[in-house]
């Protein structure tokens, strides 16, 4: 496969960046821009998105951020392949279904991203693991100023950056931040929080984006204004409210292990016991059972290290990623054993769970950003 150098290469969200921490697994700054005198992707014609694809890439490619990473046109990416970069949020939905003309620059650590002819001309994102929001934005913003040396942005004074979609002007930014929620999930106080998230103008929705279901008690929270406010003003606000989130998040785990401990100690035992020895697991169940044994990391019945390779479980677990260990197309069944028999090997190694001094871990949220 082509992006097997990407697999085996060490990723931002799993390998590197700031250690695991309790609620926030990853921030995420996104900015869109198009090319002045170019049409919008979405109106161009296919030998112009090849043309425009073809000069990105070659006047992009060697800018230090993508020094010794990976470059992929998409319509070069089998099937598998594009579920890959998907799986691993890479790519959005819209650029894996592009047939022509769209492709992708990667940072070898997999914390820089340049999508070419989705929605627009350029999509870029810096994702780094944690509560990391000024350091996603020192990147995303050099980065925008290394491409503007080269190429000519489509930029109005009074609309700021003209983007394909009207929600996108102005800035062009989303921030944005995923979240691990189980407390308020089974304390089924989700609805109301998004309820008031929506209220103050900000966008929920599930870890693969829009049009994504929230599995795993992940979630991702985002911007839905760029038009008005300034990168300074909106990534600000998002950070304000994300503290309210995180600590509604950790007054609704003080309460199940206050008032529900025993059923809280009985789901999380049982999803240990399921990993160690299932024999069918979708994905779904999958993710749903890893929540638990990260909520228990953070309830402090697992070592803290665990939470490292629970995030990279996560991934892993992906009917993508399952299908790419197995070599060959397999049918759903046997890719659901496939991925039992993963949980097995993982789980066989992994520490006991500990029920003395249970607690969930102090909240960190004031010394964040």
């Amino acid at each position: 496969m082509l992006i097997t150098p990407l697999i085996e290469g060490k990723a931002e969200l799993t390998d590197g960046g700031m250690a695991p921490e309790p609620i926030v697994l990853s921030t995420r700054i996104r900015l869109a821009r198009n090319l002045e005198g170019e049409s919008f992707p979405g109106w161009a014609e296919s030998s112009q998105r090849s043309k425009i694809l073809e000069n990105c890439f070659d006047t992009l490619s060697p800018l230090p951020a993508f020094n010794k990473g990976y470059r992929f046109g998409i319509q070069d990416l089998e099937p598998i392949e594009r579920q890959i970069l998907l799986e691993r949020r890479l790519v959005s939905r819209e650029l894996a279904e592009q047939e022509d003309g769209a492709g992708v620059l990667v940072s070898p650590g997999q914390g820089l991203v340049l999508m070419v002819n989705e929605e627009d001309h350029l999509r870029m994102q810096s994702v780094r693991s944690g509560f990391n929001f000024r350091r996603a934005w020192e990147e995303i913003d050099s980065l925008d100023s290394s491409i503007e040396d080269h190429l000519d942005y489509a930029f109005s004074d009074e609309w700021g950056y003209l983007t394909a979609c009207p929600t996108n002007l102005g800035t062009g930014m989303r921030a944005s931040a995923m979240l691990h929620l189980p407390g308020l999930v089974m304390r089924e106080h989700m609805e109301k929080v998004v309820r008031m998230v929506n209220q103050l103008g900000l966008a929920v929705r599930g870890s693969l984006g829009e049009g994504s279901e929230a599995t795993g008690s992940i979630f991702q929270i985002s911007n839905q204004q760029t038009l008005g406010e300034s990168e300074e003003q909106i990534v600000k606000r998002l950070i304000n409210i994300l503290h309210a989130i995180l600590e509604q998040e950790f007054n609704a785990r003080a309460v199940l292990l206050e008032k529900q401990p025993q059923a809280l100690l009985d789901k999380i035992g049982r999803a240990y016991g399921i990993l160690q020895n299932g024999h069918l697991l979708s994905s779904e169940e999958a993710v749903n059972l890893l929540s638990l044994l990260r909520l228990a990391v953070d309830c402090r019945m697992l070592p803290a290290e665990c939470r490292a390779r629970l995030d990279r479980m996560f991934m892993e677990v992906q009917p993508g990623h399952v299908q790419c260990i197995a070599q060959r197309d397999i049918q759903p069944e046997e890719r659901d054993a496939m991925r039992a028999e993963k949980m097995k090997e993982q789980f066989a190694s992994f520490p006991s769970l500990t029920f003395n001094n249970i607690e969930p871990e102090p909240n960190p949220e004031q010394n964040k950003d």
